[in-house]
């Protein structure tokens, strides 16, 4: 399966591109770091078949402190919701700040799916698993206490990063997901990042399927880790960033934010490994 990272023009006046699958997670409406205006834009320019909203929708564990609920957050909400009455199949995955909805697993809403993971079937015979993925998250699982500790210090950083980029904006240049950059920095948050997505691997290795698609970390990547394919669709308070399965069943990441003077133009080539991943399995 082709792989690559792609990127778009902002304000493009082009009729919607359409998408077999859409993948996006970490949206955290409710709090401040949440990039709307960026979000909004790219639901105008884009539909799918389907649409998976991979966890951490609605930041419920913000809103119980402090209520933040702009206009912009209702509309993301509102459109989102829209898709599934307009054709879309909607799958609902809740992850830990939007967890209250796990109490509806199993149901649906206004169309919605709602799911605690699920499979989901390639244009070219693929099975992937998709779950938002903090139950692979020790610090979540067994230490919620620092969990929302480190939530609290995360937001810190996303508000230095609106700052921060505002100066970029106003010296004539764009975006940069300062936070993300010094996240990957740290030693000891690439080595949890690394267990992470070891740890999906091994649990789509486990049930017998090609890969994972997850959310959660807000590192979007696409890489093969022992022969299983790893997807993390990224977030939407840094890096501004969904996965996306053509017709054919080509998967891509698009960096919303740091679109070029191009079309989906990609940014790089496919590696081996992505490209031998092409022919069909028989899982």
């Amino acid at each position: 399966m082709l792989t690559s990272v792609a990127t778009d023009q902002p304000g493009s006046e082009a009729l919607p591109r359409r998408y077999r699958t859409i993948f996006i997670s970490d949206i955290h409406l409710g709090t401040r770091g949440c990039k709307a205006d960026c979000l909004l834009d790219f639901l105008r320019h884009v539909e799918s078949d389907y649409l998976y909203l991979v966890g951490d929708i609605v930041d419920g564990w913000r809103l119980q402190k402090k209520w933040f609920w702009p206009d912009k957050h209702a509309e993301i909400l509102a459109r989102l919701m829209a898709r599934a009455r307009n054709g879309t199949e909607v799958v609902y995955l809740p992850g830990n700040h939007d967890e209250v909805l796990r109490r509806l697993i199993g149901r649906s809403v206004s169309g919605v799916k709602i799911r605690h993971d699920t499979i989901h079937h390639t244009a070219d015979g693929r099975r992937l698993l998709v779950v938002h993925g903090d139950v692979f998250d020790g610090v979540v699982t067994e230490m919620r206490w620092l969990a929302l500790i480190g939530s609290v210090a995360y937001e810190f950083a996303l508000t230095v990063n609106t700052w921060f980029n505002g100066a970029r904006r106003w010296l004539g240049l764009g975006y940069w997901p300062l936070s993300a950059f010094l996240k990957e920095r740290v030693k000891a948050a690439v080595n949890f990042i690394d267990r992470y997505e070891h740890s999906l691997a091994h649990e789509a290795r486990r049930r017998s399927v090609c890969g994972v698609i997850c959310g959660h970390v807000h590192k979007p990547e696409m890489r093969t880790i022992d022969g299983v394919l790893y997807y993390n669709d990224g977030d939407w308070v840094e890096s501004c960033s969904a996965l996306v399965e053509h017709k054919d069943g080509r998967f891509e990441l698009l960096a919303w934010a740091q679109r070029p003077q191009r079309d989906l133009l990609p940014s790089r080539r496919p590696t081996a490994a992505e490209s031998a991943a092409r022919t069909p399995a028989t899982t």
